[in-house]
């Protein structure tokens, strides 16, 4: 596992850990967590954008090949 170094506004870091604390977490955890889904969402993001352009010019691809 690799360990990154973060600075955090003052406000930012007290609302993480605010917000840990109503969720039984450490902020550690908490940080961890929201990364991981910010990337899926991204993941599913890129997903959904291909799946449009691909079916958006789908009559251009088919005329093309």
């Amino acid at each position: 596992m690799q360990t990154l170094e973060v600075d955090l506004p003052d406000q930012t870091a007290s609302k993480l850990c605010d917000a840990a604390q109503r969720l039984g977490v450490t902020p550690e955890s908490l940080a961890q967590i929201s990364i991981e889904e910010m990337l899926a969402r991204l993941d599913l993001d890129f997903v959904a954008a291909a799946s449009y352009v691909l079916e958006k010019n789908a009559a251009l691809y088919r005329r093309l090949a």
